[in-house]
């Protein structure tokens, strides 16, 4: 364990910074349409080994404004936005459902890179639900129906119980997708490529969306 008091440690993380030995990034460098931008980030993070470089952090907002963030994966991405999928009664979903608006990060710390994207969420298609489900690992399509994600439960029995009763019923069985859980589109009106920097002085490249328009790139002071 470690015996650094909080003062001490404090003082630790307050001194931890990137190194940003790395080329920066200019307007010449980007694409006009910010999603094949994206598809360049990340094969070059694909690359360099960079773990799961498809997790990003999903911020959320209730109708009252409280806002929450959680990480999870990206499962694919096009010119109409970013799919994730979920438990559609979890605590996101519900947020979502009240409040169509997010925002996701991206965060490639070994190429000292982040994405960040805004915008709106609809819930995709079923064909498109039904599609990803059946690639699922038969241990997640199971662990989809035994947990009801969000919810408050007595211990990590009452968990195991579940899995094992769906388990059983489904023993031997294609196991359907569950009525409440799909996907969810965020399709950007913005998009943030960062860049680190040394002494602080990143790039900051953002794509916004104008009506009728397409595309405006913009620099933003760091």
């Amino acid at each position: 364990m470690d015996e650094r008091g909080p003062v001490e440690l404090n003082r630790t993380i307050s001194d931890l910074s990137g190194h940003h030995d790395v080329p920066g990034l200019h307007e010449s460098d980007l694409d006009v349409d910010p999603i094949v931008q994206f598809e360049r980030w990340m094969q070059d993070a694909l690359d360099a080994g960079v773990h799961l470089p498809n997790a990003m952090t999903l911020a959320t907002a209730n109708a009252d404004g409280r806002p929450s963030a959680r990480m999870v994966l990206l499962k694919s991405f096009g010119v109409d936005g970013l799919v994730f999928f979920t438990n559609y009664n979890s605590r996101k979903a519900k947020e979502l459902t009240d409040n169509p608006h997010a925002a996701a990060v991206f965060y490639w710390p070994s190429l000292e890179r982040q994405v960040c994207v805004a915008g709106q969420v609809a819930k995709a298609s079923s064909e498109e639900s039904d599609d990803y489900w059946r690639t699922r690992p038969l241990a997640s399509r199971l662990g989809a129906w035994a947990s009801s994600q969000s919810e408050v439960i007595a211990n990590r029995d009452v968990l195991e119980a579940s899995l094992a009763e769906v388990a059983e019923r489904y023993a031997g069985d294609d196991v359907p997708r569950p009525p409440h859980w799909g996907g969810f589109r965020l399709t950007p009106d913005s998009i943030e490529f960062w860049q680190g920097r040394p002494n602080r002085l990143h790039d900051r490249l953002r794509y916004v969306r104008v009506p009728g328009l397409g595309w405006m790139i913009e620099r933003l002071s760091p």
